[in-house]
């Protein structure tokens, strides 16, 4: 049952809201607000780990610690502000120390160890966030032009339409796209500045 969790790929929801609420719900003693709590973020936290190790069954266990932590410790989580920052960095602090336990006990040689992953999650979820924001500016700014020329815009820039295409699917002259694009790209630029 619990590998299944881990194998699901969540729906992309509002997880920030829905767990503050749960998360209260929890400090006050509501054992399924737990439950939801996990079931809402076990996915997030076994896709995030794969990135630092591929033994799985390490971070399974370093997952199921992290939430075990969370059930003992539930009356000092009121000052937690990100419940999911909060049990991205514990996991990554348990793997962290779990591996050090392992080099620690090992007679393999440090110099001798691969590394994990050079890859940087906390760069990239930084960078995700980043593009969501750029794509809710853009989007705005679309929105500000005509339905027009929103759709040329789209068809040339995102798409990659060439004009003469772009005539066609819209049923205009060339020229006319030409101005109805000008036009839009001015309109964006007096919304930016």
């Amino acid at each position: 049952m619990m590998e299944n969790n881990y194998l699901k790929k969540s729906p992309y929801l509002n997880t920030d809201d829905q767990s503050s609420d749960l998360l209260v719900d929890f400090i006050k003693g509501d054992v399924t607000a737990f439950s939801k709590l996990y079931n809402l973020h076990v996915n997030m936290l076994y896709n995030y780990g794969r990135k630092l190790t591929t033994d799985a069954e390490l971070l399974k266990y370093c997952i199921q610690d992290v939430f075990i932590k969370i059930y003992n410790k539930r009356t000092e989580l009121d000052t937690v502000a990100n419940f999911k920052s909060y049990i991205i960095i514990s996991l990554k602090n348990k793997l962290c120390d779990e591996c050090r336990k392992r080099v620690n006990l090992s007679d393999v040689a440090v110099e001798e160890l691969d590394i994990i992953s050079s890859y940087n999650v906390e760069e990239d979820y930084i960078d995700n966030e980043k593009e969501m924001l750029d794509n809710i500016f853009v989007a705005k700014i679309l929105n500000q032009l005509s339905p027009r020329q929103r759709k040329a815009i789209i068809l040339y820039y995102i798409e990659e339409k060439k004009y003469e295409e772009i005539c066609v699917l819209m049923d205009m002259n060339y020229q006319s796209v030409r101005n109805l694009i000008h036009r839009g790209i001015t309109k964006m630029r007096s919304c930016v500045e």
